[in-house]
């Protein structure tokens, strides 16, 4: 009730007026924010599957010896990891959607480190490709809601920062993961040898975890989907027809199952895009939306994902390989040779966002060029020197190559979420890590077996050229290719 005055023929008069009052909306939920202490431990979590990628293959002899394990079991150390890993990318990214990606982030953190202990123990050789498979499975929960988290509570400017900084983790996790396995099996830790590659992702899942439970933000999406059982098991079953028999084919010697999964892939990938097409004409939410790659960035990006990655995940391995076998190198020194191709990446990374705020996705074609000119160092190196081959000749080929490949791969992974919604966040980055993780186990896949194919036959310098020569094309490629993309990014 309220009493108004007012003022009739000179006389005051007063009325009792009856008012409804609404209701003021509650004030709106303030968006997540992701202080700097959030992004080292998500870059930290993002680190560990990234390193144990690589940093078995420095480890594979001791393991052999140890464990009794011939050359079909030690690729199936790294090809389960790999698989199990590429696999339930994109389902972890959508479990992360739907039940929240710190808690998915904190229940696939718990999960590797547990894993990597299993690994640390292993009594033989199968306890250890089960361990690492499950290792794997628990990276996939974890990798996909450090992208999604940057995306969904980050903008403008500090989104472009931190997606750089995701970049050079990326990218540095490969590489370092060979010069750690190195420097660890080489200093025998309490002798653990080999051991103390797994065992030391321990203590660092046992920093992460209280400083995510303070510092990372909880996000999801506005209205999470159900899971999309079919779509899920054709996606599996595709990447596994493809992957597996180009990881352990050769080791095995190509069995007739090889060929039979290689013929499947092609019948279970369109399966798999006539199931979510449908799905998705009938109003539901399909696990990779088709709608999502109309977006012109994120088609074009993956497609530079692709020999990107495949490229770089072939070369790790081949370097290694031609370091501790053709040139008898120990774990150090091979892991050292690396080293300047780690620090120039890393330098290019933090450069990235400058030269993007000047250039625009340019910067990606010109890395792709200053690439091409290391991988030719290099390939020149091994022709013309090789079995006199040193860390140090191969120094200013791996710095022009890690400079390239730092201009171009943080710039991707911004082209790539550019235009996802916010809602999509885990989807569009289960999509993106997944193509990155089975490029790069395409590339170790066949840039490793026509390596150590043409090493059989001949000199392991020409073969480690010819390699080489072969990434300097794909790179080339990518060069042509990134100047299709939109010339300004998010």
């Amino acid at each position: 009730m309220r009493r108004l005055w007012y003022r009739s023929g000179g006389a005051r008069r007063v009325v009792d007026v009856t008012t409804t009052l609404r209701p003021s909306r509650p004030p709106a939920a303030p968006a997540p924010v992701l202080g700097s202490l959030g992004l080292f431990t998500v870059l930290l979590g993002a680190a560990l599957p990234l390193v144990d990628f690589f940093i078995v293959n420095v480890a594979l002899p001791s393991i052999g010896r140890d464990l009794g394990a011939g050359e079909a079991l030690l690729e199936l150390f790294v090809a389960g990891y790999g698989l199990s890993y590429a696999v339930l990318l994109v389902l972890g990214g959508r479990l992360g959607d739907l039940f929240g990606r710190r808690r998915l982030f904190l229940a696939g953190l718990v999960a590797f480190g547990v894993t990597s202990l299993l690994c640390g123990v292993a009594p033989s050789a199968w306890a250890l490709v089960a361990a690492r498979v499950a290792q794997g499975a628990a990276a996939a929960l974890m990798l996909p809601q450090v992208l999604a988290t940057l995306h969904s509570s980050t903008t403008g400017a500090r989104r472009a920062r931190a997606i750089g900084l995701y970049g050079a983790t990326t990218g540095l996790a490969f590489v370092t993961g060979q010069i750690l396995g190195g420097l660890l099996v080489a200093a025998d830790v309490a002798g653990l040898g080999w051991r103390a590659v797994f065992l030391v992702n321990v203590p660092a899942v046992l920093l992460a975890l209280p400083l995510a439970l303070r510092t990372v933000p909880e996000t999801r999406a506005a209205a999470p989907a159900p899971l999309d059982v079919r779509g899920t098991v054709l996606l599996a079953l595709a990447l596994v027809a493809l992957l597996a028999p180009l990881t352990e084919g050769r080791a095995a010697g190509w069995p007739p199952w090889t060929w039979g999964a290689l013929a499947a892939f092609p019948l279970l990938a369109a399966g798999f895009w006539r199931a979510e097409r449908r799905t998705e004409l009938r109003g539901g939410t399909p696990l990779v939306p088709p709608s999502l790659l109309r977006l012109t960035p994120l088609r074009r990006g993956l497609a530079l994902v692709l020999p990107l990655s495949g490229g770089f995940g072939g070369f790790i391995l081949v370097i290694a390989v031609a370091l501790q076998q053709g040139l008898e190198l120990g774990p150090v020194a091979s892991g050292a040779a690396l080293a300047p191709m780690a620090l120039a990446f890393f330098a290019a990374s933090l450069a990235g966002p400058r030269l993007v705020a000047r250039w625009g996705t340019r910067v990606i074609p010109a890395g792709a060029v200053v690439q091409a000119a290391g991988l030719g160092m290099l390939a020149w190196t091994a022709a013309s020197s090789w079995p006199d081959v040193t860390p140090w000749t191969l120094a200013p080929g791996m710095a022009v190559a890690g400079l390239g490949q730092g201009l171009q791969l943080p710039v991707l992974f911004r082209v790539v979420l550019a235009e996802v919604p916010a809602d999509r966040a885990g989807v569009g980055s289960g999509v993106m890590v997944t193509t990155q993780q089975s490029a790069l186990a395409l590339g170790v896949a066949t840039l490793g077996s026509l390596f150590l194919t043409l090493a059989a036959r001949g000199s392991m310098g020409t073969a480690l050229a010819t390699t080489l020569l072969i990434q300097l094309a794909l790179s080339l490629l990518t060069a042509l290719y990134a100047l299709r993309l939109p010339r300004a990014t998010a």
